[in-house]
């Protein structure tokens, strides 16, 4: 970790080389008047809208929807298997079965699934819950992902990263408008372009984003249960002899949310975009690039983090970057290698090219006094939408 000094709060950076435009970020945030003791930067940190991805931000008595981002409550599901082994074949053929079950990019169930009623004080979760019902148990796009790993403990292990889908963004996209409108009003002396209007939280509509946003995180979970239960079905129907009712280790976390916790004698607004709680003694899971490892990990509740850690590698290049400038040939022949089954095939699949990411080995090395390794996950076979 090293201190980066600015005109505001100190930045402290477990990413050695932080890029120019997520540290621009940082800065900004750094000079907030509700901002508390510092801003906390993870190894994958990288520019987003507002607030950097891989950024950690304690905010006294405020919520700033920015700096949750539009994808609430995103994060990851890794469930430990009870087989030692698999073949590719066996892989191939769950993969198929997964792909039938499971809707991808931006298709939605035809029918809908029971997910938890929309709160009364929620008008725009309670808007959109009815499409909403058609999306849990979908992946979505983008860097969202299946994968079938192979564990250091010797068990096969399979990984789910998805979000909110379209309900996260609406929530995000309605009450950052709302921020901006009231910060103009309030004249508050912040300016607009750094895009981290802020609700404070004795205010119906700080309250109210809270509500939404916590149903976001709710329906996050849920929408990433759905999805294990059609990998479990197919992992019973290829494999047999697959009681999901025993599984005996699988996790489910967030890492785009905002939570009230203590910190440095306040109660604050823990605000983790592109980030994981790391308690000390806490589960987490830290994903690699498509075709490199993942990570089990344990917190150790390091206080200077806020008690975080980063969630994934991080991205080096921009998604259109990737698909000008990456070699399509070399990037399959890195999976192939590796003997990884995937569905890259064009110059648009090149966007989550693991070439577009940082080197998850550095990623990890740089937090290793945030969080201790468990079990690594080496891929076997990988669904992207």
């Amino acid at each position: 970790m090293k201190i980066i000094k600015t005109d505001g709060l100190p930045i402290k950076s477990w990413c050695n080389e932080p890029e120019e435009g997520a540290l621009e970020q940082a800065m900004n945030i750094a000079r907030l008047p509700f901002a508390h003791r510092h801003i906390a930067l993870m190894p994958d940190t990288h520019q987003g809208f507002g607030m950097p991805i891989g950024g950690v931000l304690a905010a006294i008595d405020t919520i700033v929807p920015n700096a949750v981002g539009v994808d609430i409550g995103c994060g990851m599901y890794a469930c430990r298997t009870p087989f030692d082994d698999i073949s590719r074949d066996e892989i191939k053929q769950i993969m198929g079965l997964v792909r039938k079950a499971v809707p991808l990019g931006f298709n939605h169930r035809k029918t809908p699934v029971e997910i938890e009623d929309a709160p009364k004080d929620a008008p725009i979760v309670q808007q959109e819950h009815k499409s909403a019902r058609h999306q849990a148990g979908t992946l979505g796009g983008g860097n969202h992902f299946i994968e079938i790993q192979r564990g250091s403990d010797g068990k096969i292990w399979y990984m789910v990263h998805t979000g909110s889908r379209n309900i996260g963004k609406k929530v995000c996209d309605h009450y950052n408008a709302l921020a901006k409108e009231l910060n103009a009003k309030w004249k508050v002396d912040i300016p607009r372009q750094w895009d981290l209007a802020y609700l404070p939280m004795d205010t119906k509509e700080g309250q109210r984003y809270v509500t939404e946003m916590e149903y976001c995180q709710r329906f996050s979970k849920i929408n990433r249960e759905y999805i294990s239960r059609a990998i479990n079905e197919a992992f019973a129907q290829v494999m047999g002899d697959f009681d999901p009712s025993a599984i005996e280790e699988s996790y489910n976390v967030h890492h785009n949310y905002a939570r009230f916790e203590h910190h440095y004698g306040r109660d604050v607004w823990v605000h983790r975009k592109g980030a994981t709680s790391a308690r000390a003694g806490e589960a987490g899971i830290i994903p690699g690039s498509q075709g490199t490892k993942s990570y089990i990990v344990t917190g150790l509740g390091n206080p200077e983090s806020f008690e975080s850690c980063s969630h994934g590698a991080g991205r080096v290049m921009g998604r259109k970057q990737a698909q000008r400038t990456l070699s399509l040939e070399d990037e399959i022949r890195r999976l192939d290698e590796a003997g990884v089954v995937h569905g890259m095939r064009n110059k648009n699949d090149l966007d989550e090219a693991a070439s577009a990411y940082k080197d998850i080995d550095i990623v990890m090395e740089e937090q290793k006094d945030l969080v201790k390794i468990k079990v690594e996950l080496t891929p076997l076979g990988v669904i992207k939408a």
